[in-house]
């Protein structure tokens, strides 16, 4: 096995291939700790999952996924070729130069108080490093890989090292300047529709207004993360 080197404070778990280090990370997370990242050796896919520990309420504390996704995101800008487009289709969805590759999601304990820290939470992500489908190219023309989009040797491994640096700045980065600066980072990567302002309020709700219209459309963040937009369960992966 590829050896992966993880900064502290993150402990690896790797699981076989057949694993699901999201699930897995949710069931572990109350005995494994923060910072604990579980890793399973994919050869089409980087799928990890990483628990957190937040100080603050539940309502508050699921910003935290937008950190993630900016990790995510940074993570892939490290092995992009030069001016390959990289989006976040709001809230979870990963593409690249238009192309589906994954994205995140974020779990919690079910029960937990709204207005309460929760003992744990989970950011999970996959990206398709390769098409394993067997059609021929074009016949998928919203979904994309890693390999075809001129990514060169970077696999599961890379992604996963280069996120857990990256996490580790935007976490310090939330520390040292409050969850704005991460928000900016986060909206700096969806597409822009003209005349639109975004915002991103204190319980990581999308609120989108529009020039010259007197409403604000909001996108609720727990309706949003309760079903992944970028995953088919069927596949194991990312949609087609």
């Amino acid at each position: 096995m590829e050896p992966i080197h993880l900064p502290p404070p993150f402990t690896l778990v790797r699981l076989r291939e057949s694993g699901d280090a999201f699930a897995h990370a949710c069931r572990i997370a109350p005995e494994s700790g923060a910072g604990t990242l579980v890793y399973v050796g994919r050869f089409d896919l980087a799928e990890f999952a990483v628990v957190l520990e937040p100080a603050e309420p539940l309502r508050t504390a699921r910003r935290a996924f937008y950190a993630g996704m900016v990790a995510l995101t940074d993570a892939l800008r490290a092995y992009a070729p030069p001016s390959k487009p990289i989006t976040i289709v709001w809230p979870d969805a990963v593409r690249i130069d238009g192309g589906l590759v994954g994205g995140g999601r974020m779990g919690w304990p079910p029960e937990a108080d709204e207005d309460a820290s929760p003992p744990w939470m989970v950011f999970g992500a996959m990206i398709r490093t390769v098409a394993m489908n067997e059609d021929e190219r074009g016949v998928h023309p919203l979904a994309s890989a890693l390999e075809q989009e001129g990514f060169g040797e970077a696999g599961a491994v890379q992604i996963t090292e280069s996120f857990a640096r990256h996490l580790m700045l935007a976490f310090d980065d939330w520390q040292a300047g409050g969850f704005e600066g991460v928000a900016r980072e986060y909206l700096s990567r969806m597409p822009r529709e003209r005349q639109t302002v975004l915002r991103i309020d204190d319980r990581g709700h999308l609120l989108t207004r529009r020039v010259g219209a007197g409403e604000i459309e909001r996108g609720d963040l727990v309706r949003a993360l309760a079903k992944p937009s970028w995953l088919d369960p069927a596949l194991g992966g990312p949609r087609l």
